[in-house]
């Protein structure tokens, strides 16, 4: 069975990127996933000032509408590194909301799609004819997940739980 997520208000809504579930990277408090990526597009780039008034953006909506804005310049590297920054912000997400981490282990090895009709790298697209990038970071980090309580179980350790 293939597992939909979409928006927050929806079955499995903490798989978005607009959930309200705080990360910290670098020292650094971001409010949602979204805040976080959308402020990355900037590093760097002559139009970096941008990236405070993303970290205080309202609302992930907000942050992601400031982010998307087509006359400022993204950083050289973003189409190489955008997924990296994504996969690094969902997995710190999941690590510290346990939460939902136990939700996104329950998935099993159900296949994960962000259900956007308009979307066609991160999400599914019209037709299911999208790239589902999200979807597969998400199945990504929850097997990198598992694999680390079975790390846990066997060595006694516990440094990602």
């Amino acid at each position: 069975m293939t597992i939909y997520f979409y928006k927050v208000w929806q079955p499995y809504g903490c798989f978005s990127n607009f959930s309200l579930h705080s990360i910290q990277i670098q020292g650094t408090y971001w409010p949602t996933v979204e805040h976080y990526y959308q402020a990355q597009k900037f590093v760097g780039s002559v139009d970096s000032v941008i990236i405070p008034i993303i970290h205080a953006a309202e609302t992930p909506e907000e942050a992601a509408a400031l982010g998307r804005c087509r006359t400022r310049q993204l950083r050289p590297d973003w189409e190489i590194v955008k997924t990296k920054v994504m996969r690094e912000a969902v997995l710190k997400k999941f690590l510290t909301h346990l939460e939902i981490k136990e939700i996104l282990l329950s998935t099993g090895n159900e296949t994960l799609v962000e259900n956007s009709p308009n979307d066609y790298f991160w999400g599914c697209g019209a037709e299911n004819t999208g790239e589902n990038h999200l979807g597969k970071i998400l199945m990504s980090v929850r097997q990198e997940i598992r694999q680390s309580r079975v790390f846990t179980v066997i060595s006694g350790e516990s440094k990602l739980e």
